[in-house]
């Protein structure tokens, strides 16, 4: 098993990404820069309720809306050593490449995790393009080989999957507690046979949520009968 595990690690390239998401609420986040692209990760960051501290000795005016309105600090200066400090993760995104580096390099050394844009080989993570339906979160990401084309698959996913999904999506966790609360275990296949899309998503659009909850909950007791 070790060899296997050793031989896999020397296959590994710099856009080998696991796939993962983060819980940002609270979590200090340092972006160095203060361009359109920075902004984009600050009203990402924000969205997810992250602590967001923007570096940079020019900002554009989203940005000292932002600082003005106390949803960010703001330190218009140059990156330094130390910015980094109690920080979780680091957005280089500076026009400057050297500076950038220079971002990334603290930030290993500090064991924060760093996205440089236009550079996945220095980054620790990149950010996928993705789209979301209430608690539903659709991700898609070339490993930093073509945003355009993430871009490009996101808005074609987007366009098929309408709010009901993430209205169904409600359901189904209303009906997970239900079969919680009973005390009923059931496994990873009884979910699958449950949730049959087309009819639940029909019922759903038609406004027949008590109705799809109804289905799913038979379903899953039918399957603890069967067993």
């Amino acid at each position: 098993m070790d060899s296997v595990l050793s031989m896999n690690r020397k296959k590994s390239k710099a856009t080998d990404y696991y796939p993962i998401f983060l819980n940002m609420g609270g979590k200090k986040c340092v972006v160095a820069g203060g361009g359109k692209v920075a902004l984009r990760k600050v009203r990402m960051l924000l969205n997810y309720g992250a602590d967001v501290t923007v570096v940079s000795p020019k900002a554009g005016p989203e940005i000292v809306k932002l600082s003005e309105d106390g949803l960010i600090r703001l330190i218009r200066r140059d990156y330094e050593p130390g910015d980094l400090k109690d920080a979780v993760i680091a957005m280089a995104c500076t026009d400057m490449k050297k500076v950038n580096r220079r971002v990334a390099g603290e930030a290993k050394k500090a064991g924060v995790l760093v996205n440089v844009a236009d550079d996945s080989e220095s980054s620790d993570f990149i950010v996928p393009s993705f789209f979301r339906r209430e608690n539903l979160t659709i991700a898609v990401s070339t490993s930093g080989v073509s945003p355009a084309l993430a871009r490009k698959i996101r808005a074609k996913l987007e366009k098929g999957l309408g709010e009901e999904y993430g209205s169904l999506l409600s359901i189904i966790g209303e009906a997970r507690s239900t079969i919680r609360e009973k005390g009923i275990i059931v496994g990873v296949e009884a979910w699958q046979d449950a949730l049959d899309l087309d009819l639940l998503i029909r019922l759903v659009q038609a406004g027949q949520g008590e109705k799809a909850k109804a289905l799913i909950l038979n379903r899953l007791r039918a399957s603890q009968r069967g067993r």
